[in-house]
């Protein structure tokens, strides 16, 4: 890998991201743009010009972005419906342009990029690992704090969430298949000891699809990519049956993720298809009160304490977003932008498909929806810009099959 390659940068934001995000995951943000910018930037002075490949899926992105845009006609906070929109078009065409030019990179720069992605992994999940046994000393310490406090723990959840969206990219190590699949395995285990139910299921998900693809190439990457976009248009159905499940037996936490879900489905029935508006979620009416009694009454929650703590000031009914990346699509985009994420769901798959390691792409594209549908806001710059990052990444990966001299050894 030369100092001139568009890999480099990449290279370089694969390295660093990982133990970064655990000191502070909105570093995330600048680390994955400017990483792409360079890569752009470096494809333009080798070719003498901008690397532009348009692809289904990078249209896809283009128009949900600009849709978003054009919310702003509609929305609650219109400047923010604008800037975010903007943004994000710009951001797809920064991850476009560098997975274009790595599109040409050689056998050898493959595997150098892999292997620095393997590395810098390692180094995110051990500081992790030791800030989490440390009760969290690392971060406090980075942070300049003498005592540590109970909420600084949650703080490790972004992170996990972009080292298990990360980690099954190691799928595409030039290593024989032993030693590959324990890299991955103990990346895995590591990822569930360490705090955020959400990165646990996205880990373990995201290895399961990359193994499925690695045995069926073709067909599992199309379709987990068609599921999801299924998914995305009928979430507002599915969250209609949530009365029906064992809801006693749910902890607190997830029933009031449930009353978010069912919160979010009503005030998309009062704007279905438009929606209200990128980044609208904030300022849904009403998103600050606490849950109703008819609304806890819906979900059985009987029980007292739990009542009284749903009655609480700081528990919302709907917290900055949904929680969940198709309900948030539906609510500020309407019926029109949930059909341009599931049109982009499939191409993705179908990319997954035809890059060089299928196997990667889909447990990264797995983990990342995964994610999506459990956790964070949408928009959110650090963990859009994850997922970039990593879809550039996947341009660049050793090919299927791939041996190279000096990497790899013959088994």
């Amino acid at each position: 890998m030369t100092a001139t390659s568009p890999a480099l940068p990449i290279a370089v934001a694969l390295a660093i991201a990982p133990l970064a995000v655990v000191l502070q995951s909105k570093a995330m943000a600048p680390i994955a743009l400017i990483a792409l910018a360079f890569s752009v930037v470096a494809a333009w002075r080798r070719d003498h010009a901008l690397p532009w490949g348009p692809s289904a899926a990078l249209l896809a992105a283009l128009a949900l972005g600009l849709w978003g845009t054009v919310s702003a006609a509609w929305a609650i906070e219109p400047a923010r419906a604008f800037t975010t929109g903007l943004s994000m078009v710009g951001m797809v065409l920064l991850a476009g342009g560098s997975a274009q030019a790595l599109n040409g990179s050689d056998d050898a720069t493959r595997a150098h990029l892999v292997l620095v992605l393997a590395i810098g992994l390692a180094v995110g999940l051990v500081a992790a690992t030791i800030d989490t046994l440390t009760g969290n000393a690392i971060r406090a310490a980075v942070r300049g704090l003498r005592e540590v406090p109970v909420t600084l723990a949650f703080g490790l959840k972004p992170a996990g969430s972009v080292m298990a969206l990360l980690l099954p990219l190691a799928a595409a190590l030039p290593w024989p298949v032993v030693p590959r699949i324990g890299a991955l395995v103990v990346g895995a285990l590591v990822l569930i000891l360490l705090p955020g139910d959400t990165a646990k299921i996205a880990a373990v998900l995201g290895l399961v699809a990359a193994g499925a693809a690695q045995l069926a190439p073709r067909a599992v990457p199309r379709l987990i990519g068609a599921a999801l976009g299924v998914t995305i248009l009928v979430m507002p159905l599915l969250v209609a049956l949530i009365p029906g499940l064992p809801l006693e037996r749910f902890p607190q936490s997830a029933l009031h993720r449930m009353l978010i879900w069912d919160f979010a489905a009503e005030r998309i029935a009062e704007r279905p298809i438009l929606g209200w508006g990128m980044e609208a979620s904030r300022e849904i009416p009403g998103g600050r009160n606490q849950p109703s009694a008819a609304a806890l009454d819906r979900m059985r929650i009987t029980d007292p304490a739990m009542r009284r703590w749903f009655g609480e000031p700081h528990v919302n009914i709907l917290p900055l977003h949904p929680h969940n990346g198709a309900l948030q699509l539906w609510l500020e985009l309407g019926a029109v932008g949930a059909a341009m994420a599931a049109l982009l769901a499939w191409f993705l798959g179908v990319a997954a498909a035809r890059a060089p390691s299928p196997a990667a792409a889909t447990g990264a594209l797995t983990s990342a929806a995964i994610t999506a549908m459990l956790s964070f806001g949408a928009w959110q710059a650090w963990w859009v810009a994850a997922m970039l990052l990593a879809a550039a990444a996947c341009a660049g990966l050793p090919r299927a099959g791939a041996r190279v001299r000096g990497v790899q050894e013959t088994p």
